[in-house]
């Protein structure tokens, strides 16, 4: 219909008039509303994404509460040894204290090596990646169908292994390593013997070995010159806790009261293992989490009261054409000013943050309130609430009782005795929810949030206008075309009658 009407239009060939400028003159008027209904859609978006990024910086927040909830957040420990052959690391349940270990032997694993070289020639060794039947071993080659032997790491355990006629030393050694049979095997160059090891260090067959040749064993101990006899049995570790138990461990590691210590070589005598709380690691936790809820403090406080500039509306794309970069930056930087101006979700959300930050927690520990181990609001007006440390002062809680400081933080109960962090996550998510179902989340259709709907029905009303603007536009083209074809009748009535009078 649009194009029919535009393959009429006569543009002032008649009349002389400008009519492509008239009706863009028009036409101008007429967007009015348009543009309008452009600049609420415009400012909706901004304001949908100003939430949005709210929402960010809480959800930032509400990360570092759920780590303030952890107890290894204000019992972090930290070990020193007086001895390099023992190192230790501590859980957050570890008491602290010193304790001593004297390692008496270290577990190892269970390794055969071949008792001489493999090769007849030394000079001349033999191809690991060739076929077995072409090499020059020093007992021969025996190839069996299977190889088989005994393991006893998850009890007694047979186990074979398929030999092709196309396998070589590497390609048979591979499949013995990568069988689930706790057993390695490899060749080395160099010393022209083959590796037959146990991936777990430990004595699992007292009294025996622990990787035993089975059935046809002369492809071991004739063609890889391995010895049931050069075997060097696994030992578990042995160690002494507390001059006072002797215990053993398959590896060379145990877990004792929290505190799990790692023997690196036998000790001169014991070793003394000291676990203390590491105060920094908690203070470093706690600023980390007073910083960014300052941070967040001072971004919505600031949002909230941020000047609103009426006069100042969304540009539309034919004003921006109008301007430099440089004007635009400066006129949207006023437009977006005040999005979340005096939003009550957002200041009942702050209120219900400080409320639960900064009542009194009845725990029965020894702290009950946060001025009691160092932090405090700022008296500071202008600063809306945010935290101040003293950091002395919450070290020397921590030293004194890092269990009472996360029973503040962190008492999972109801009422009067719920822990702070517990109340902090109880708002920030109330808060975060109110968020949502006003701005959504960046996954969710226009239909899932308050905003996305009336930026569905701002966009249906833009579609609707548009096809009326259409319509206005042919409308004035038409009348004016209609004009045009008057004004030429007439001008060819009047020069017929010219020519009558002339003759």
């Amino acid at each position: 219909m649009v194009n029919s009407v535009n393959s009429m239009r006569i543009g002032g060939l008649a009349s002389g008039m400008d009519i492509d400028q008239i009706v863009s003159d028009l036409m101008e008027a007429e967007r009015i509303p348009l543009n309008k209904m452009e600049q609420d859609k415009a400012w909706m978006t901004w304001q949908r994404d100003a939430f949005r990024d709210v929402s960010k910086s809480l959800s930032e927040l509400d990360d570092l509460v759920r780590d303030m909830r952890l107890q290894k957040t204000y019992s972090t420990k930290e070990t020193s040894s007086s001895q390099s052959g023992v190192t230790a690391t501590a859980s957050a349940s570890a008491s602290s204290g010193t304790y001593t270990m004297e390692v008496t032997q270290l577990a190892t694993a269970a390794i055969n090596v071949s008792s001489t070289g493999i090769s007849a020639d030394s000079t001349a060794k033999i191809d690991p990646l060739g076929k077995l039947s072409e090499q020059n071993f020093a007992g021969g080659v025996t190839v069996p169908d299977t190889l088989e032997f005994t393991t006893y790491h998850n009890g007694e355990e047979t186990h074979q292994i398929a030999i092709e006629a196309g396998d070589t030393l590497s390609s048979v050694l591979t499949k013995v390593t990568d069988q689930d049979n706790g057993v390695r095997a490899f060749y080395d160059v160099q010393t022209d013997k083959v590796v037959l090891e146990r991936t777990e260090a430990g004595d699992y067959n007292p009294g025996g070995e622990e990787i035993v040749f089975n059935g046809n064993s002369g492809f071991f101990t004739d063609t890889l010159q391995l010895t049931q006899a050069g075997e060097q049995n696994g030992t578990d570790a042995t160690f002494i806790y507390n001059g006072a138990v002797e215990l053993t461990s398959k590896t060379n590691s145990t877990t004792l009261n929290g505190v799990t210590f790692n023997f690196l070589e036998e000790t001169t005598g014991a070793a003394q293992v000291t676990v203390s709380n590491d105060v920094d690691a908690s203070v470093d936790k706690i600023m980390a989490f007073v910083d960014k809820y300052n941070e967040v403090i001072e971004k919505v406080n600031g949002s909230l009261n941020e000047p609103r500039y009426r006069d100042y509306k969304p540009l539309t794309e034919a004003q921006k054409k109008d301007m430099s970069e440089k004007e635009i930056e400066l006129w949207e930087e006023k437009a977006k000013s005040g999005l979340l101006k005096g939003e009550s979700m957002l200041s009942s959300g702050l209120f219900d943050m400080r409320q639960g930050l900064y009542a009194q927690v009845d725990n029965g520990s020894q702290f009950s309130h946060l001025s009691e181990i160092g932090i405090k609001t700022s008296s500071n007006y202008l600063d809306a609430g945010k935290l101040i440390v003293n950091e002395d002062k919450l070290r020397d809680a921590l030293k004194e009782d890092s269990d009472s400081v996360y029973q503040l933080f962190s008492n999972d109960t109801e009422g009067a005795g719920r822990g702070i962090m517990h109340r902090m996550d109880d708002a920030i998510n109330s808060t975060m929810r109110s968020i949502e179902e006003r701005a959504g989340r960046g996954l969710q259709t226009l239909e899932q949030y308050t905003l996305g709907k009336r930026l569905k029905d701002v966009d249906n009303q833009i579609d609707r206008f548009q096809d009326k603007l259409t319509q206005i536009e042919d409308r004035y083209w038409r009348q004016f075309t209609a004009m045009e074809k008057a004004i030429q009748r007439m001008n060819e009535q009047s020069s017929y009658l010219m020519q009558q009078f002339n003759g």
